[in-house]
Parts: structure tokens; C-alpha cells; sequence
């Protein structure tokens, strides 16, 4: 254990600074709803993009990626499309925009907006707020108990018990620093809404680039060439055949057994079905979380576009300079005992068995501070989600909807309050509903996609279509892991689409569509393309100067173009960490050719809206 008093110094300092800066914006954000949940929409596109950015630069994710680049090497750099990392490219190709054009609040109110309130409409609304809220609360519980424990790796019961005024069991250390940071986190977000998580993100931010320069740096100064690393051959590949094709047997017995349960083989096969879910998934546009809230309090379309380009920008080629250092100094002294150790129980564990071990004291300060200031961003991006929801769509909708800004502060408050305490529950309980969570998640996740990707472009689809697909797609995903026992989710995946897209086609068909006045304002003001050929016309017969958005092709050769600019400007870093100058540069040339693709058939193309 290294941490040293400034350390522990630092810490408080930015403690303070984040306190500071929602007392601050205290008074702005109780002017109105929109200025607490959506900061006034009156924030430039680049601090949005920045925090939601820092918000994604999450613990747990960043762990894991260590881990998958210590065992996968470069090639790791394709295993976030499970995610799928490249959804950012469809929102800022043209997702952004049509979803900001809806001028909603949240992801519940544009469902009224795109299947009105008749008919059984509020069935689509009533589920969508069912999902964000359960999401969101998981979410929140997971982020308590990762933040605890990993910061009893740096900050023992030793360290705090002498302070305290009470006894503090060595089994409940973890639940403490979950307690303590929770309640502060949701004090901010809560004193100053959106604009308090925005600002403390930028500081965040700030803090991480430092720390993911200094990491790169420091593991280039420690590494003499690539060749000197322990790797078997074809690790520095970026590329790949229907077979991984890594050898650690005689080098690394423990990275040979991960690579074996983890199931990705043949790798060739699974990334086929990794994209093609990730292609479909990003059709679907963001969930109902943070993301999607960062989308729509941005200042006009054009700025929501922008705003999903940034995130590309300031997210990918940081975090992968922290990555690949940190898998630099895993590699390079794999059979220390504090490396070792990590390694043969879990390659989770690598992460802070470096910190811990090669970081010197005030800047391990500075990494604690980033990777606690994730922890921090996300879950106040998420309680601001969930408090949104609660507000706009069960408050004002079905309470109180002629609510004044002072009961809707108030409102605001409470719901907040409420919402900390289930998560702070849901940590505390997280061994015993551990199971129950990532089902409620996996199912989430995988009833989510056949619905919303079919209410941006099918028009027949209507809300209990919506309802249905999404039931049937949560259902099965509920199931399908009790009857494929030991399979990997990504291969039962293509069983839940198909019932969850049944279950969406059959329920719109089997009632009547969305009525049309409904279906004519969400396309005149979205304007999307895809298979609205009945409403393209009775919108023509009232106004014949209206346009239809003709753009598929251009958007699809953007997307393709974007998600090979990502890729490039993720591989920059990870060649450059590694000492690999020709990968490096032929990575950056990529990414240029690709940007200046992009600015002639994307950026000039964007709306002045």
C-alpha cells in the first residue's frame, strides 16, 4: 500500500472542488425543470461531448479492458463492438440529430411523441420508463460495490478507522467507501442538475488526460522495444483469421486459460455475430440513460451531432494510452508477486495491482481521483437520468401536471433522496441479488434492440408493437440462460432477436397503426428515412414543399467511414505506448484520410438548424 498523505490530499481537494461547483450552480438550476434536468439546453456541444466522454471512462469498464489487452494484445481493440463502443459513430452520423429534433425532455416523453397517447399509445411510455428506471438503478448498485472495493485496495480500514466515531468492521469497508462516495456524488448532482455534473466531469476530465500521459510516458520509459515484452506471436497484430491464433501456454498459463473460458473461438465467427449485433444495437439508437440525456439537452441537432463526434475524439485515444501502459507494466513484471498474484486469480485485478505497485505517491493520488471521478460521473449522469424519468414522466404526467418550478424542485429533491437510498440498498444487498441484476440487465439489454430500432424507420410499428417486442425480447433473455447453460449470451442472442422482433411485427399488426396526425408531426420534424412511404405522402398532400430525407446512402458510406476513422484513432495510442513506428503512422494516416473524408460528406452536410 503506497498511498501517501498527499495522496489522500489531493483526494479532499477535488472532494471540495465538486462540492464547490454544485453549491455554485445551485441557483441556476432551480429556475426551472429543463434548467435542473437538461441544464437549460444552453451548454456548448463540446462540454457535453467532454462529459459524456468522462462518464463513459468508467472503473469497471477500464479494468476489463486491461485485462482483454494484457491477454488479446492489440486485437483487444476489437472487443468493446460488444458494446458496441461504435454506436457513437451512428449517433453522430445522424441519430443525434433526429433524436434532439424531438425537443424532449426524456427518452419516455419522445415515445408520446412518436406514438401520441391514444389508443393504447401510453403502453409504449409506461415500459420505456419501466426500463430506464430499472436500468438506472442497476446500474447505480453495481457502481456502489465496484467503487468500494476498489478503493479498499488503496485505502485499508487502517488508513480511516482512527477518524472515525464508530467501529468499522473489516468486512463492511467496502459498503463504507460506497456509502460515503454515493451520498456525495448524489449530493452535487442534486444541488446543481445537470449543469454541476457537466462542469465536475470537465474537471474530471482534465484530471484524466494528466493521468493517462504521465501512465503512457512512464511504461515508454520502462519498455526498450516491444520485442522485450513476454508475448506470444501475433500479439502485436491488429488483424486476424477464423482463428485467434495466440500461444500462451509455454509463456503464460493463466492468460491461456482465460482466452479458453472466455468462448470467443472460433474468433473469426464471433466477431461476425458481435458486429452484426453491434450494427443492430446501434440502429437502435442510446437507451434511456445518461447518454440519451446529454443528447437532448444539447442547444439544436446540428450541436447534438457534434456533440457524439467529441466523444469520439476525447474518449478513445486517452483511454487507451492508460490502457496499454498499464498492460506495459503488467507484461513487463507479470512474475512480481504483486502482478502475479492478479494475474493467476483474476486479470480484472491487474489494474490496481499496478497502481498499487509501480505508480509513485502524488500521482497515484491524481489516477484515484480519475478513476474514482468515473465512478462519480457516471453514476451522477445516471441519477440525473433516473431522477429525469421520475419527474417529467410519473410527476408532471400523472401527479401533478400544472406544478410550479418550486414543487418541482422540490419534487426533484425528494425523487433524488429516494432513488439514492435503492441504489445504496441495492449495494449493500448486492451478494444476494447479484444473480437477479444481471438478469434484469442482460434481459433489459437484449429485449431493448428489436423495438427501438424498428420506431425510427417502419411506420406501421406503433406503441404496442413497442410494448410487445420489448416483453418478448426481456422475457427470453430471462429464460435463454437457464436453458443455455455455459453459452456465451452473444450466441443465444440471435433466438432473442427473432422473438423479440416477432413479438414487435405481430403486435403492430394485429392493431390499428399510430393515428396519423401523430405519424405526420413526428416525421415532418424528424425527418428520418426508411419505410415511410404512406406518411410521405399524406404529409406532401398539406405541404408540397416539404423535402423527404434522401440521405441513406450518404449516411451509410459516413458510418462506415466513421467507424473506420475510430478505429484508426483508438490504435494510434495502443502502436504508439508499444514503440511500433510504422503501425503508428500508418494508423494516423488512416485516421486523417478518413476525418477529411468525413468533413466533405459529413460535417459540410450538417444542418444549420
Amino acid at each position: 500500500m503506497k498511498i501517501k498523505a498527499i495522496d489522500l490530499l489531493v483526494i479532499l481537494l477535488y472532494l471540495v472542488t465538486v462540492l464547490v461547483i454544485g453549491i455554485y450552480l445551485k441557483r441556476q438550476a432551480a429556475k426551472s425543470k429543463n434548467d435542473y434536468l437538461l441544464g437549460g439546453k444552453s451548454m456548448p456541444f463540446w462540454m457535453l461531448g467532454i462529459s459524456n466522454a468522462s462518464g463513459m471512462f468508467d472503473l469497471s469498464g477500464t479494468a476489463w479492458m486491461v485485462a482483454i489487452m494484457v491477454v488479446y494484445g492489440v486485437k483487444s481493440i476489437w472487443l468493446p463492438w460488444l458494446w458496441p463502443v461504435f454506436n457513437q459513430i451512428f449517433m453522430m452520423v445522424y441519430l443525434s440529430m433526429w433524436l434532439r429534433r424531438s425537443n424532449a425532455a426524456t427518452g419516455a416523453e419522445w415515445m408520446l411523441f412518436r406514438f401520441g397517447d391514444r389508443h393504447g399509445a401510453g403502453l409504449s411510455h409506461k415500459i420505456i420508463i419501466i426500463f430506464a428506471l430499472l436500468s438506472c438503478l442497476s446500474f447505480m448498485a453495481y457502481g456502489f460495490i465496484g467503487l468500494g472495493k476498489f478503493l479498499e485496495i488503496f485505502i485499508p480500514r487502517e488508513v480511516v478507522r482512527t477518524f472515525l466515531p464508530f467501529h468499522l468492521p473489516a468486512a463492511y469497508t467496502a459498503r463504507f467507501y460506497g456509502i460515503l462516495f454515493t451520498l456525495f456524488t448524489a449530493c452535487y448532482a442534486l444541488l446543481g442538475g445537470m449543469k454541476s455534473i457537466v462542469w465536475a466531469d470537465m474537471l474530471h476530465y482534465l484530471i484524466m488526460v494528466i493521468v493517462c500521459v504521465s501512465v503512457a510516458v512512464m511504461a515508454c520509459v520502462a519498455l526498450p522495444d516491444v520485442s522485450s515484452l513476454p508475448i506470444p506471436r501475433g500479439w502485436t497484430d491488429l488483424f486476424f483469421g477464423k482463428e485467434l491464433g495466440l500461444n500462451w501456454s509455454g509463456l503464460l498459463p493463466a492468460a491461456a486459460r482465460k482466452l479458453q473460458n472466455d468462448s470467443f473461438a472460433p474468433f473469426g465467427y464471433f466477431f461476425a455475430l458481435m458486429a452484426a449485433k453491434g450494427i443492430l444495437a446501434s440502429l437502435a439508437g442510446p437507451a434511456p440513460n445518461y447518454d440519451m440525456q446529454k443528447i437532448l439537452s444539447t442547444r439544436s441537432p446540428r450541436e447534438a451531432a457534434l456533440m457524439s463526434m467529441i466523444v469520439n475524439v476525447v474518449l478513445l485515444p486517452t483511454r487507451y494510452l492508460f490502457i496499454t501502459g498499464i498492460a506495459v507494466f503488467a507484461l513487463l513484471y507479470f512474475q512480481q508477486p504483486g502482478i502475479a498474484a492478479a494475474v493467476n486469480t483474476d486479470f480484472e485485478k491487474v489494474l490496481p495491482a499496478v497502481l498499487n505497485t509501480y505508480i509513485p505517491s502524488g500521482l497515484l493520488g491524481l489516477v484515484l481521483i480519475g478513476l474514482m471521478g468515473a465512478f462519480m460521473g457516471t453514476f451522477a449522469g445516471t441519477f440525473n437520468a433516473a431522477q429525469a424519468y421520475f419527474v417529467n414522466d410519473i410527476y408532471l404526467r400523472s401527479v401533478n401536471p400544472g406544478a410550479g418550478n418550486r414543487q418541482i424542485s422540490r419534487v426533484s429533491y425528494l425523487s433524488g433522496i429516494v432513488i439514492v437510498c435503492i441504489s445504496i440498498l441495492l449495494g449493500l444487498l448486492a451478494k444476494d441479488v447479484n444473480s437477479i441484476l444481471q438478469w434484469i440487465v442482460s434481459a433489459l439489454l437484449g429485449g431493448y434492440i428489436a423495438s427501438n430500432a424498428l420506431k425510427w424507420y417502419w411506420w406501421r410499428f406503433n406503441s404496442t408493437g413497442f410494448f410487445w417486442g420489448m416483453l418478448a425480447g426481456i422475457v427470453c433473455a430471462l429464460v435463454c440462460p437457464h436453458v443455455f447453460t455455459g453459452t456465451l449470451p452473444l450466441y443465444y442472442f440471435p433466438l432473442i432477436l427473432c422473438i423479440s422482433l416477432t413479438g414487435a411485427i405481430g403486435g403492430s399488426l394485429a392493431t390499428k397503426p399510430t393515428d396519423m396526425e401523430v405519424l405526420k408531426n413526428f416525421y415532418r420534424t424528424v425527418n428520418p428515412w426508411g419505410f415511410w412511404g404512406p406518411v410521405r405522402e399524406e404529409v406532401r398532400k398539406t405541404d408540397a414543399s416539404f423535402s423527404p430525407n434522401k440521405d441513406f446512402k450518404r449516411d451509410a458510406f459516413n458510418v462506415v467511414t466513421g467507424i473506420v476513422a475510430q478505429t484508426a484513432i483508438t490504435a494510434v495510442p495502443v502502436f504508439g505506448v508499444l514503440k511500433m513506428p510504422t503501425e503508428t503512422l500508418a494508423a494516423t494516416a488512416i485516421f486523417l484520410i478518413s476525418s477529411a473524408i468525413l468533413w466533405k460528406t459529413w460535417y459540410r452536410n450538417l444542418p444549420n438548424e
